[in-house]
């Protein structure tokens, strides 16, 4: 009991540290020192998972785990999928719901912080006038100390999905409809068109399972988030990254282009961006390695695509393979409140990568994946995570 008490102070101490350089990374605070604080916060959840008593087999499943990522960090020069493994498998003993909360109202704080400061005009622009690079020339946009309009918006995104995930299923009607407005409104403020429809389309999908609670029970309404996220999420991504060579090669027929073009002006260019992401036209399917190497260092806008990129295409397949092991662990929990944010996430991803980043409080969600497989393969049942959800 008190290894496993200390494992789980461990595991909190590195949660508020990762939470709390998320928080600092989006405001306008320039940290300087993130590498150094990174080997901090990864010794401190390693030292929770060592000192928590596993058996034999989920010690060969954590060796197994850090070899790859390991093998990973070295070939790519990257250590960000040693560091999220180690961090996740630091959660073994964490009450998830007690968890997701502190770390809803540590976002909460030091989001509305950054904002007060912008306010009060000690600390950030409250709006920023400029050609934001999105062919419409220069218009304002509000950021309320955040740097950027869709760092505001993707903070306000991130605490919508804790709430919907903490309070959705529990909430009156008259409180979805005050979020849906809240959220309306920062999506107004900051000019985010992807971000409205994504915003539109979360609440929607929320609406209609609190409406009919009687979904949760089927098992179509899984099959059908999973086919969309993130299986065709991710199959579009890769169309993408092979289509974005054919666009600008010319050898798209006249009427396949005209579509083509078409979706690209929906998602803003980000298409684009891939092949002007760099030099060598690092997004495009053709720049992806089976490993990652240490010159995959560009950054571009679509989050699946990035994933293969950053990370390599055995890395990348892996971590599909896990989402997908992730829906089916809902299916079995009849939790469809999580699969919702499953949805409403490999939507954003597809065309931001807000959530793929080596700040891991960016995706509080990796908790919810860590607490639920660790239960699973505890007990081979789902009867423990009943009791966190």
């Amino acid at each position: 009991m008190n290894r496993a008490r200390i494992g789980n102070i461990l595991f909190y101490i590195a949660l508020t540290f990762e939470l709390i350089l998320m928080i600092v990374e989006k405001s306008e605070v320039t940290i300087g020192i993130e590498s150094h604080l990174f080997r901090i916060t990864f010794l401190i959840a390693l030292s929770a998972v060592v000192i928590t008593e596993h058996s034999k087999k989920e010690w060969l499943t954590i060796a197994a785990v850090w070899l790859f990522t390991i093998v990973c960090y070295k070939l790519s020069g990257k250590n960000d999928l040693l560091r999220i493994a180690t961090f996740m498998l630091a959660a073994k003993n964490t009450d998830l719901k007690k968890a997701m909360k502190y770390a809803f109202c540590l976002c909460l704080t030091g989001f509305g912080i950054i904002a007060l400061l912008s306010v009060l005009g000690i600390a950030g622009d409250i709006s920023l006038t400029t050609d934001f690079g999105r062919s419409v020339g220069e218009e304002t946009r509000f950021v309320f100390g955040f740097g950027h309009p869709n760092t505001l918006f993707s903070s306000s995104y991130l605490l919508l999905l804790l709430w919907i995930w903490l309070y959705g299923k529990s909430s009156k009607i008259y409180q979805f409809v005050l979020a849906f407005v809240m959220m309306g409104i920062v999506s107004v403020i900051t000019v985010s068109r992807t971000g409205m429809i994504i915003i539109f389309f979360t609440f929607v999908i929320a609406g209609i399972i609190k409406l009919l609670p009687v979904l949760e029970n089927k098992k179509w309404p899984y099959i059908v988030i999973t086919i969309i996220s993130p299986i065709s999420c991710v199959a579009a991504s890769v169309l993408s990254a092979w289509l974005v060579i054919r666009a600008y090669a010319e050898t798209l027929s006249p009427r396949f282009g005209e579509i083509y073009w078409a979706f690209e002006k929906l998602t803003n260019y980000r298409i684009s961006n891939l092949y002007f992401a760099g030099d060598n036209h690092d997004g495009v399917i053709t720049s992806w390695k089976l490993f990652s190497d240490h010159n995959s260092e560009e950054f571009f806008d679509m989050g699946w695509v990035r994933i293969f990129y950053w990370y390599g295409i055995i890395p990348g397949i892996i971590v599909v393979a896990l989402i997908l092991l992730f829906c089916y662990l809902c299916l079995k929990q009849k939790d469809l409140w999580t699969m919702v944010i499953i949805l409403s996430l490999g939507i954003y991803t597809f065309v931001e990568a807000t959530f793929i980043s080596r700040y891991i409080g960016r995706n509080p969600f990796l908790l919810v994946f860590a607490v639920y497989v660790w239960n699973y393969f505890k007990q081979n049942s789902m009867s423990s995570i009943r009791d966190i959800t």
